[in-house]
């Protein structure tokens, strides 16, 4: 909210766009769902310009899928679209670790910053081993946001976020569908924060390795013709 309190357009749109994004990932807005500006401006009760504005910015992060006489619907991807978010986190992640030093990572890991990661990281592992997927969803993606802030530049921060909410709409539909959906999250965080903590750059990208194997065993799980 601006210092005067009020709510701006771009504000009222940023809103609506967060409150659209958090019902995507909470699995109350389905893959494939479709609706239009109308039925959204009248849900929040708001005019259809912000509504429309924000929509269009949730298609920009391919979040939704924008059709001219149908509205929109959410973008429903696929085990290879998800396959494809897993390496692509797993390639710019190791480089950003490939040539970082020891030195420089202790450096930038203290004081206020690092005890709020702690904070996300022990909030999101208590809601993964609880099976709490509502709750593990906003932790861990705050929880990577600003674990990365700590060594990567804002857009590499931005495009890891970007990629971490795409898996996270693919996953939830299926996790929320399986019995045993809860023991498939991962719950390493407190672990590479630890790593952070030391400076051991081999024992961060060793967890992190651990994250994505994880998701790819899942993955390779979904995709069992025996399921």
């Amino acid at each position: 909210m601006p210092a005067s309190g009020a709510v701006t357009r771009s504000t009222l749109r940023q809103q609506i766009a967060d409150a659209l994004r958090d019902e995507v990932l909470a699995g109350r807005l389905l893959p494939g769902q479709e609706f239009t500006v109308k039925q959204i401006a009248e849900q929040y009760g708001v005019s259809a310009t912000p509504v429309r504005e924000a929509l269009v910015d949730l298609s920009a992060q391919d979040l939704l899928d924008s059709d001219q006489h149908r509205g929109f619907r959410v973008h429903q991807f696929s085990l290879e679209d998800f396959r494809g978010m897993v390496e692509a986190r797993s390639l710019i992640v190791d480089a950003v670790f490939r040539e970082l030093e020891s030195e420089y990572l202790a450096a930038r890991v203290h004081g206020a910053t690092l005890v709020s990661v702690r904070r996300r990281a022990e909030e999101a592992t208590r809601a993964a081993r609880s099976g709490d997927l509502n709750i593990l969803i906003g932790y861990d993606l705050r929880f990577w946001r600003e674990l990365g802030a700590l060594v990567a530049n804002r857009y590499v921060a931005d495009f890891l976020h970007r990629l971490r909410v795409q898996a996270w709409v693919f996953s939830v539909p299926f996790l929320r569908d399986d019995d045993e959906g809860g023991k498939w999250l991962w719950h390493g965080h407190e672990q590479l924060v630890d790593a952070f903590t030391l400076g051991d750059v081999v024992a961060v990208r060793a967890v992190i390795g651990e994250y994505d194997d994880h998701s790819l065993k899942w993955a390779d799980r979904l995709g069992s013709p025996r399921r």
